[in-house]
């Protein structure tokens, strides 16, 4: 079989950041890496199910809304894959991306669809520790770039 795209990215000397990861026709896939890869500090299960409901909840309901396509978990707990539509611009990416660690790191009340009716696994969620996730990652991104969002060789 032909080895994907993900795979030839060199987890090595990967770090923590956004990346886009791959372009097909009008859909960017961005890798929000949020852990050093092999790093032996892994996204926990209740912290990774949390951060996505809060997260996919977010963007969907951001100005960039209609251009979402999808956001969820690395098997690896080392990130997510976020796809939008390619009129968003990198930018726009980053500042999004920033504007939805910092509504996550404030947010307080009951996690948007985890009810039993709404949550396949309703009651495996981590809010404080999607909290201290996101907080990592927005000093990550304090001074963050689009030229920093490309894989280094």
């Amino acid at each position: 079989m032909k080895r994907i795209s993900s795979f030839s990215v060199n987890h090595d000397i990967l770090e923590k950041g956004i990346y886009i990861s791959r372009i097909d026709g009008d859909v960017v896939t961005y890798d929000i890496r949020m852990k050093k890869p092999n790093g032996g500090n892994y996204l926990t299960n209740g912290a990774i199910h949390t951060f996505e409901h809060l997260f996919a909840t977010y963007v969907r309901n951001s100005n960039y809304a209609d251009s979402i396509i999808y956001f969820g978990p690395m098997g690896c707990r080392t990130g997510f894959y976020f796809l939008v539509r390619d009129d968003v611009a990198y930018s726009d990416i980053i500042a999004l991306v920033r504007d939805t660690l910092k509504f996550i790191t404030t947010f307080t009340g009951t996690i948007p669809g985890s009810k039993r009716e709404e949550c396949g696994n309703y009651l495996d969620h981590d809010l404080d520790g999607a909290k201290k996730d996101a907080l990592d990652m927005i000093n990550v991104l304090k001074n963050y770039t689009e030229a920093d969002m490309h894989y280094k060789q």
